[in-house]
């Protein structure tokens, strides 16, 4: 789709310049009232603690209801004005870039039984969106991961999603984070508060000055401490919107003792050149769905606010509770 629309320009350009140019400036408008219109999101991990099922379907397509949790993560981009997935996946995620195509035959066979409302939900995505993917040869850390999305980034704002957390509450997390980012001029990361006893499996950050309610400036993070090091029991959770300068910064530190390299290391290098990093303090629900026990919490949470299977679930509960 991209070089059908790339290819489109350029015959654009040389066959009717007024028109090509009168396109460019409507992209150019609404990437600046957008800020935002790129998103990475990380899904090459190996998905062992799902093994033996993640052999061959990946975790980010294990079903919530009755969409993949992916599609929550697209849907979740799209709702804060982001049109550009850029997917970092390995060699055995292909069916995420099925899920996100046409299928010709399904299309088909829809329409003859008049029920192509039933993949309507994903229609309204390819309308939507682009997608890229990139794969990542070999499991290098977070920072590695994003560092391959390097040559689709220009001069920009870009979000990057871990598409293990689902969030959901009265807004959409992204968008708000987006917002603070072009009012302060600084790259955003979502945070969450957890209990002191649990900031020993999350990076957590030390508070510089408080901003408004939920938004604040902080001047360090710290990678996993243990509960009497932490600074704080705001925990990183899996959403960013960062500068373009993070990936020089990915470029000059130094892998970890696990060879890896982090995209929290990475934020801190950036933050001493100088940038200004703010954290969000979400509001809201968030699941983790890249364990077993935190997947099971999202399809019972998620199910139960369901206008149609929520009922239904709640009965179920009730009578095997007894």
């Amino acid at each position: 789709m991209l070089r059908k629309n790339v290819l489109g320009l350029s015959l654009l350009l040389i066959f009717s310049p007024i028109k090509a140019n009168n396109i460019q400036q409507e992209m150019s408008k609404k990437n600046e009232q957008n800020h935002v219109t790129k998103s990475v999101i990380l899904a090459a991990g190996l998905g062992t603690r799902f093994l033996p099922l993640t052999k061959s379907i990946p975790k980010e397509m294990l079903p919530i209801l009755n969409k993949p949790a992916m599609q929550y993560i697209v849907e979740e981009g799209l709702g804060a004005g982001i049109t550009n997935f850029l997917m970092i996946t390995s060699s055995s995620k292909y069916a995420i870039a099925n899920y996100f195509d046409f299928d010709r035959g399904l299309e088909a066979y829809l329409s003859e039984k008049n029920k192509r409302e039933m993949i309507s939900s994903v229609d309204n995505i390819l309308g939507k969106s682009h997608f890229t993917y990139i794969r990542q040869p070999k499991p290098l850390g977070t920072g590695h991961a994003v560092l391959m999305a390097k040559h689709c980034i220009d001069k920009e704002y870009f979000a990057i999603i871990l598409p293990d957390d689902l969030f959901f509450g009265d807004t959409n997390l992204l968008e708000s984070m987006i917002a603070v980012s072009k009012k302060e001029n600084a790259s955003v990361i979502a945070v969450q508060e957890v209990p002191m006893e649990k900031v020993s499996s999350y990076g957590v950050v030390k508070v510089k000055k408080q901003i408004s309610s939920n938004v604040f400036e902080i001047s360090q993070l710290v990678e996993k401490p243990k509960q009497e090091d932490a600074p704080s029991n705001m925990a990183i959770v899996g959403r960013y919107v960062l500068s373009h300068k993070i990936f020089d910064s990915i470029e000059k530190i130094k892998p970890g003792r696990t060879g890896e390299l982090q995209l929290t290391d990475a934020i801190m290098h950036m933050m001493q050149q100088g940038e200004r990093i703010l954290v969000y303090k979400l509001d809201g629900n968030r699941y983790d769905t890249g364990n077993p026990l935190g997947w099971i919490k999202a399809v019972i949470g998620i199910s139960l606010k369901d206008p149609y299977y929520g009922p239904k679930v709640r009965k179920f509960i009730a009578d095997i509770v007894k």
